[in-house]
């Protein structure tokens, strides 16, 4: 969690950077051209100072929702943030191993995914034994929980 919050705050960092620094520059060079209504770096660097604001405001959003994650509040004996979870896929005939991160975090060909994914909502709350129907565009898809270790490094 640490890393996650290490790499926001990097990015926010530049954000800024760019935002106080660099964009008004751009814009102030773009203003010496003369008329704005025709000045295409004007504009770009007012819409780029537009993104670079709202995609702060995302972040700095995220970093305060990582901060209230409370370790205390996830389940020691069922499927939660941090769980890396053994499924039995039904429909593919296959054993797989998901763990269950941070969507910044998420990359499904490791097997990491998001815990707001469709899979990772589906396998949210199951115990060992259960099995959790997931919704696909190819169809559904039924995986069987055959292990479970959460965050806490406990196996259920």
């Amino acid at each position: 969690m640490e890393d996650i919050k290490a790499a926001l705050l990097e990015q926010i960092k530049q954000l800024e950077q760019e935002l106080t620094v660099e964009l008004p520059a751009e814009i102030k060079k773009a203003v010496a051209l003369g008329d704005l209504s025709e000045n295409a770096e004007y504009h770009s660097a007012k819409q780029r100072q537009e993104f670079v604001n709202a995609r702060l405001g995302q972040l700095k959003k995220r970093m305060g929702e990582l901060a209230m994650v409370n370790l205390d509040n996830i389940p020691r004996d069922r499927v939660g943030f941090g769980s890396t979870i053994v499924v039995f896929d039904t429909t593919k005939d296959e054993e797989i191993t998901y763990k269950l991160v941070t969507s910044e975090e998420a990359d499904v060909t490791k097997g990491l995914i998001s815990t707001t994914s469709p899979i990772g909502r589906a396998l949210l709350g199951k115990e060992v034994g259960d099995t959790a129907t997931v919704v696909t565009p190819n169809g559904k898809r039924e995986l069987e929980i055959q292990k479970l270790t959460t965050i806490h490094g406990s196996a259920a």
